[in-house]
């Protein structure tokens, strides 16, 4: 069976027309008859129900399609990984980040990605963590920046940095005099959580649990910025990452460290253990672990 008649018959059916068909591959309506002429020979099934005015495709013809389609596709994704294999510097990256940390996290990386390898393109997407998970299972991204814990069972993760979580607390609140707690301190305390679609939401509930309490919880929200301001008048604290506080330039807030237990909260690249990576997304990933482990990042 010759690849071309396979794809013959998947223009055909699609434009529904044999003249067209020709005319988008530019050869001749007689060489598309053959081919498809010889393709019903091999198979000894009949293909299209052709008349006058229309043309369907018989139960057999619809097999076919439907295979045609998932062969065509996988000779195009061999033949652009054969084009990757021969030019690493071309090529796309699909990559999902959190938010607010592909804000800080990422400008430098991509700007001396792209130096580096300026033929290659670098295709973001937001979401949070557990979402980045989803996303990348689903094949929608091919890398994610994101935070650990991952799933070990289905993804491959590349560390890269971690700090702590500190409570933000407002200037006048009886903890702004002091500047380490332990968790168990603010158990009487109103929390400003994330929105339980975020880990740092998981992150904080088992940190209060594994200190024998449940958080009580005052207000949820998905924005840092939102959660600073909350706390700024007084409506609760919060729990969130060192490198954030910076950010928020509140001067309403005062930043304490918890004492015991430590949270960590470490950002890693992830990517399907499974998955199809292409060489300008290794290429991606190789660069951020160096750039990481060689400390060139601000």
């Amino acid at each position: 069976m010759d690849i071309r008649q396979l794809h013959y018959f998947v223009e055909v059916v699609k434009h529904k027309n044999f003249t067209k068909a020709a005319q988008s591959l530019h050869v001749s309506q007689p060489s598309i008859s053959k081919m498809i002429k010889a393709l019903e020979e091999e198979l000894e099934v009949v293909l299209l129900d052709r008349t006058e005015r229309k043309m369907d495709l018989t139960d057999a013809g619809e097999m076919v399609y439907s295979y045609a389609t998932k062969v065509l596709q996988l000779m195009e994704g061999m033949s652009s990984s054969i084009a990757e294999l021969r030019n690493v510097e071309r090529g796309r990256v699909k990559l999902g980040m959190m938010p607010t940390v592909g804000s800080f996290l990422l400008p430098n990386v991509i700007a001396l990605f792209k130096k580096q390898y300026p033929g290659i393109d670098i295709e973001m997407k937001e979401f949070s963590a557990k979402l980045l998970e989803i996303q990348m299972e689903q094949g929608s991204i091919d890398v994610a920046l994101t935070v650990l814990p991952a799933d070990q069972e289905k993804f491959v993760a590349v560390p890269l940095l971690a700090e702590d979580l500190v409570a933000i607390v407002h200037r006048e609140h009886w903890l702004a005099g002091v500047d380490e707690v332990s968790l168990e301190q603010l158990k009487d305390e109103a929390f400003i959580l994330f929105t339980e679609e975020y880990a740092m939401h998981d992150v904080v509930r088992q940190a209060c649990k594994l200190s024998g309490f449940e958080p009580k919880v005052a207000y949820m929200s998905s924005l840092w910025d939102f959660v600073g301001e909350m706390v700024a008048t007084q409506l609760g604290i919060s729990l969130i990452p060192r490198s954030i506080v910076r950010r928020l330039n509140n001067g309403q807030l005062h930043t304490v460290n918890i004492s015991y237990p430590v949270i960590d909260w470490q950002y890693a690249l992830i990517y399907r253990k499974e998955g199809y990576l292409s060489h300008a997304t290794k290429a991606f990933i190789s660069f951020v672990e160096k750039m990481y482990s060689h400390n060139q990042m601000e």
